[in-house]
């Protein structure tokens, strides 16, 4: 059983309660890096020591109630904290123990820059991005992603898009990692090199629209007003940058109007995106409407400032060689998506939620009886 009085633990202790100290004072400047650095030097401690594979699980009770004691004004010192500021400093060095094990029976003469690699790993997981989220971000990262790689990738995410740990949660759950820029686009061939992957990153496939009650045999326009009365969660699944400019946007062309169902605007990319809806399979057919919208939006809305306009077609599911055929001769920047839904009433259900309109004019019935 581990004791206090063992001369290894009662040294590290003491050290380890310096370092505390130390930390104290940059966290009153920068609290939540410097907690995030507390925890991730705790979690390298802890990792280095391995007190508990000689004392069992009672070390980090014992480890909890002695920085509790010196240090109550702080709070994620229980166990099951520094249990998880381990876990958080090994998943994300899982890179640095793989290269330290394939180097590490090297000799020194074959590879006298060992250390050197070995710390520069590290040093670069350390230096990141890691700090700049929460730690309760952290906790669900650590637990829900399988590799520090793409643990990354929702963290640059999270600071991108300001996500609090509902959406963060929200976006693990859809595999936005999975879905991210694989829509099948003709950008390659339509934009500019610079500026094609980047707004091909902007699209997703499939996109998830579980935040809708739509029964059965919704059609398009059931669809488009359920993603419209809920705009503020579809612009989350968008994702950022995307402002909402209206739906069905009236076009003339020779005198004769059409009717486009959504229209964004892009702030940082700077340019228009139509989004049309199709409630059912992709169809050839439908890209060629989507470019004539796309056009359109060229000609008439788009001005010098502005790049030019995408279209994106989202449908409830695609044929992946017959959408890159129908999209291989058009000259306009246009993406195919499909999305998902998770919760379908029945046909004698509101396929989707009252408007304000609705629920106004409900209100002034009751008023005049």
């Amino acid at each position: 059983m581990l004791e206090k009085t063992d001369p290894n633990y009662k040294n590290w202790i003491v050290d380890l309660k310096q370092k505390i100290r130390q930390t104290q004072i940059k966290a009153a400047i920068k609290v939540n890096t410097a907690l995030i650095e507390l925890y991730w030097d705790l979690g390298k401690e802890i990792a280095g020591k391995k007190f508990e594979n000689t004392y069992g699980s009672g070390f980090f009770n014992l480890l909890s109630n002695d920085l509790r004691a010196e240090f109550p004004e702080i709070k994620g010192f229980s166990e099951s904290n520094l249990q998880y500021c381990k876990k958080f400093y090994l998943f994300y060095n899982q890179d640095v123990e793989n290269l330290q094990e394939v180097v590490g029976d090297l000799k020194i003469e074959e590879n006298p820059n060992r250390q050197q690699v070995v710390d520069d790993l590290e040093n670069n997981h350390f230096s990141q991005n890691i700090f700049l989220i929460p730690w309760g971000h952290h906790v669900t990262l650590i637990t829900k992603c399988k590799t520090p790689k793409e643990a990354h990738f929702y963290i640059n995410k999270t600071i991108e898009n300001g996500w609090s740990r509902a959406i963060l949660l929200n976006m693990l759950s859809a595999k936005l990692i999975e879905s991210q820029g694989k829509a099948v686009t003709n950008f390659s061939k339509t934009l500019p090199d610079d500026q094609s992957e980047l707004v091909k990153e902007t699209l997703k496939d499939p996109y998830f629209f579980d935040f809708l009650n739509l029964s059965e045999l919704f059609k398009e326009k059931e669809l488009e007003n359920a993603l419209v009365d809920n705009i503020s969660k579809f612009l989350i699944e968008l994702g950022k940058g995307f402002a909402f400019v209206g739906k069905q946007v009236e076009i003339v062309v020779s005198d004769k109007s059409f009717f486009i169902d959504l229209l964004f605007y892009h702030i940082k990319l700077k340019r228009y995106v139509v989004i049309e809806l199709k409630a059912g399979s992709f169809e050839p057919e439908f890209t060629g409407k989507l470019n004539f919208y796309v056009t359109a939006i060229d000609k008439q809305m788009r001005d010098e400032n502005d790049h030019a306009t995408i279209g994106l077609l989202i449908c409830k599911d695609k044929d992946e060689i017959i959408a890159e055929y129908s999209l291989s001769d058009l000259h306009k920047p246009l993406g195919i998506s499909s999305y998902e839904l998770q919760k379908i009433l029945p046909d004698n259900f509101k396929s989707y939620l009252p408007s304000i309109e609705m629920v106004e004019e409900e209100l002034k019935k009751l008023e005049n009886k």
